[in-house]
């Protein structure tokens, strides 16, 4: 059927309009490619010529500078140092080998140098640097620099280094940085690009591993042109980054060098705290070591020599060392019996020199007794009689409730490697650890603190504070971070009894001054600074029958290794507490003759500004203390004449 014409003429139309709107498009879209074209090939050309040539244009990162450390009193703990190095670009080097051998002609290099820095390109992108040389003098600096025409691939660089001016005395704390390994790297799910720089610095143990976040800050970023040989001929752009937080510790320089000193020569460990603020003044573990050697890289004959010593200079005693805290645990079984009522202060315990319970004896350490003893008396003479009998009246669990409310068996959130939780056993604990039922003789060990407990000095340190101020304080490493002050965390009181807690500080104030107290020959003689403590001897071995029978081997007749732990803590001053200390000596013997005089001499440093004063000495210990503190490498010896208190 033949179409209208009225219809033919409607398609016409249609078709027309159609074919125009298509044309105006097409047209349209030529116009704006050719005003694209013309702005990008006229008005952009110098900026797309530029980038269009790839190897004219590099962009690199900028390491950020690390945040600084200080103490308390604002002494530099951690700083960063100038370090001028040389390093290479695969891509831009060509053949590497005949780049270093270049550069051989100009610095020395070793071929352990040229190996390292082959294995490290042949590992990493064609683009990525790798460091050839750091710590350069500026002589062989400026040497490079000016034949970097000759010199494809490879550039001088001036970056900055860790340093930590105070060496060995705040190894342990603020640990020490290192560059990053493909081991750190594996640790991240998406690792920073700035984590890629050559030979790019991160914390690995202590603070600097700990607050990494903060004082490591963010890469900035620089734009460069360079010619066709790789020489730089102007930057295009700069970002400088952000510089890391600075951090303000808690420690105080002078005590953590004159302790430090003070336990030169010795395995051991002493943390001071601040009784009120919770703040830790000192955290010194013995001996230590240098960590500027770490940062550099350290050689296989020096890490030898720290590994294969037998008194581990690498390992922080003061949070990662767990002992036995023998008689310095006797406070808590004697508060765990008073709060449970099963004891009084004055109920006394018949002591003939051991206890006998399920066919086993349990000794005193004073072989013949010491008769009838009260909870004051207990502690003063340190007898064990004692504890064993009330604490099979309180039971274990009581007790192990008591020592966590007092710090023990809690791992502390402070920012330093490995802090240990110790343990404090209970029923339920050996139970589920070791599939075993809690046996009496397992309470009276532990009564003691021996048998299953640990502790460090560290938790032993915040024990004292607790029991000195009746409050949860507990410990502060982080002073200010970036000038703003952290808030120390908020103490509550314990909820023990005012009387309980009274009966055992005036007991251990009896322990350093009265005559029949463990540490009597190590009290203070100012009135004014009394120091209150309890000893503590931890046993590492066991002692036969027939050793008994013969004579138990004094410990400085048995190796090193075997003899017993000494340990002390303490308060002062006792009327109104200010520091608290924790002193463990590692198979130092009895507590009251090595680890209680290190006590008064770090304490009395504390009360004075950190160093002791001679005139708070009894007058009888005077000359032996002049002699024993002038003989200490301190890097602060006041004036005589200025020596004050601070208490």
């Amino acid at each position: 059927m033949k179409r209208q014409a009225k219809d033919l003429d409607r398609s016409a139309r249609m078709i027309r309009r159609r074919t125009f709107v298509l044309g105006a498009g097409m047209l349209g879209f030529a116009g704006l490619l050719t005003a694209r074209m013309r702005y990008m090939q006229v008005d952009q050309a110098d900026q797309y010529r530029l980038l269009a040539e790839e190897n004219r244009v590099n962009m690199r990162l900028l390491p950020p500078t690390r945040g600084l450390i200080f103490d308390r009193n604002g002494v530099p703990i951690a700083e960063n140092n100038q370090n001028y190095s040389v390093v290479i670009v695969r891509e831009d080097a060509g053949d590497v080998t005949a780049a270093l051998e270049r550069l051989r002609r100009l610095i020395p290099l070793s071929d352990e140098d040229i190996e390292r820095t082959l294995r490290e390109t042949s590992r990493r992108s064609a683009f990525v640097p790798v460091t050839v040389l750091d710590r350069l003098s500026w002589e062989d600096l400026a040497r490079v620099a000016v034949n970097a025409p000759a010199l494809p691939g490879l550039r001088p660089e001036v970056g900055q280094s860790r340093s930590y001016p105070l060496g060995p005395d705040f190894a342990h704390v603020v640990g020490y940085v290192g560059p990053v390994s493909d081991y750190d790297l594996s640790k991240l799910d998406d690792p920073e690009p700035v984590l890629q720089i050559p030979k790019f610095q991160i914390g690995k143990v202590g603070v600097e591993a700990k607050l990494e976040g903060d004082l490591r800050g963010k890469a900035g970023n620089t734009q460069i042109e360079v010619n066709a040989v790789g020489r730089v001929m102007r930057e295009l752009s700069r970002y400088e980054g952000q510089t890391g937080n600075n951090l303000q510790l808690t420690v105080d320089e002078r005590l953590q060098n004159f302790t430090q000193a003070r336990l030169s020569g010795e395995s051991a460990a002493v943390v001071v705290m601040d009784c009120r603020s919770g703040d830790l003044l000192t955290l010194a573990s013995s001996p230590s070591f240098d960590p500027n050697k770490f940062v550099r890289g350290i050689s296989s004959a020096d890490y030898s020599l720290l590994t294969g010593n037998k008194y581990r200079p690498l390992a922080n005693k003061t949070v990662q060392g767990l002992y036995p805290p023998g008689s310095t645990f006797k406070m808590v079984t004697a508060l765990a019996a008073l709060e449970a009522g099963v004891v009084g202060p004055e109920d006394t315990v018949w002591c003939p020199g051991h206890l006998t319970t399920g066919g086993r004896r349990f000794h005193c350490w004073k072989r013949g007794g010491h008769g009838h003893m009260n909870l004051h008396n207990s502690l003063v003479q340190s007898c064990d009689v004692y504890y064993y009998d009330i604490s099979q009246r309180v039971g274990i669990d009581k007790i192990s409730d008591m020592a966590r409310r007092l710090g023990l068996g809690t791992r502390f959130d402070i920012p330093m490697s490995a802090v240990a939780e110790g343990l404090m056993p209970s029923t339920t604990w050996k139970r589920e650890r070791r599939g075993e039922v809690w046996r009496p003789g397992d309470t009276l060990n532990a009564s003691i603190g021996q048998g299953y407990v640990l502790a460090s000095p560290l938790q032993l340190a915040v024990m004292t504070a607790r029991l000195a101020n009746g409050t949860d304080v507990a410990p502060r490493l982080v002073k200010a971070i970036d000038g703003v002050e952290a808030p120390a965390p908020e103490s509550e009181p314990l909820g023990l009894s005012r009387s309980h807690l009274l009966s055992i500080q005036r007991a251990m104030n009896a322990v350093c001054n009265s005559r029949r107290g463990t540490a009597y020959r190590s009290r203070i003689g100012d009135d004014t600074l009394l120091m209150a403590g309890k000893t503590g001897t931890s046993q590492v071995r066991n002692i036969t029958k027939a050793e008994r029978a013969r004579g138990v081997f004094r410990n400085e007749d048995l190796p090193w290794e075997r003899r017993d732990h000494a340990l002390f803590v303490g308060y002062a001053p006792a009327d109104r507490p200010r520091y608290a200390v924790s002193v463990v000596v590692e198979h130092g013997g009895g507590g009251s003759k090595a680890a209680a005089p290190i006590a008064r001499d770090v304490m009395l440093a504390a009360l004075g500004d950190g160093h002791p004063d001679l005139e708070a000495y009894p007058a009888g210990h005077r000359p032996a203390a002049e002699e024993r503190l002038d003989a200490l490498p301190l890097r602060h010896r006041p004036d005589p004449a200025s020596l004050r208190s601070r208490a």
